[in-house]
């Protein structure tokens, strides 16, 4: 496995991690109501979420190409695809407001991991996204210690992003100000993620 495709998995996720969706909204409410301890718990809860699928998606890789030659275009397809549907998607939403914060009850630091891994466990759309990209830029001949490092890469920038959102949303000042800037950073890497989609479909 090239440098460059390590860096290129690496990246696309940092920006798929960025992007506005479920768990961006339950960070985003815990820090805001529980404060900054508890969304750190969450964090690591995402990060561990991120790790269980990336890692499901890196056990079964070899195996598909092995067994289903085929679906390697397929699925190269398919990713690009839902690539572009999640930039179309922050494309269509960027002008939307920040959701309001809702009254959350106070949990346990356990609690708070249990519902983050759960959280972002629960959303099939993550395989999806794991499985296109790592089709699409892991080989099949990519060795284990290549792969542990991509899952642990993805587990840091899953953990890290949502400990900056957990620190930005406890403060009050930090809301206020992403809510100005929202339309372009949601643009921005809507347009990133699109040319990534693209890349992938055509390599």
């Amino acid at each position: 496995m090239t440098a460059a495709a390590f860096l290129s998995v690496c990246a696309i996720h940092l920006l798929a991690a960025m992007s506005p969706g479920p768990s961006f909204v339950v960070s985003a409410r815990t820090a805001a109501t529980e404060g900054f301890r508890t969304a750190a718990a969450l964090a690591v809860g995402f990060g561990l979420g991120a790790a269980l699928w990336a890692g499901a998606a890196m056990a079964g890789l070899a195996l598909l190409f092995e067994l289903v030659p085929a679906l390697f275009v397929a699925m190269k397809i398919l990713g690009a695809a839902f690539l572009l549907f999640i930039a179309t998607m922050m494309w269509r939403h960027a002008r939307a407001p920040l959701p309001e914060a809702g009254s959350l009850h106070p949990r346990s630091l356990a609690a708070a991991v249990r519902f983050g891994f759960l959280t972002f466990a629960s959303n099939p759309k993550t395989a999806v996204f794991f499985g296109a990209v790592f089709v699409g830029l892991v080989p099949a001949e990519a060795p284990l210690a290549a792969r542990a490092a991509l899952i642990a890469v993805i587990f840091c920038n899953e953990t890290l992003w949502y400990l900056v959102v957990a620190r930005l949303f406890s403060l009050a000042r930090a809301r206020v100000a992403y809510a100005q800037i929202k339309t372009t950073l949601d643009r921005g890497f809507g347009a990133l993620i699109a040319a990534f989609g693209i890349k992938i479909a055509l390599s």
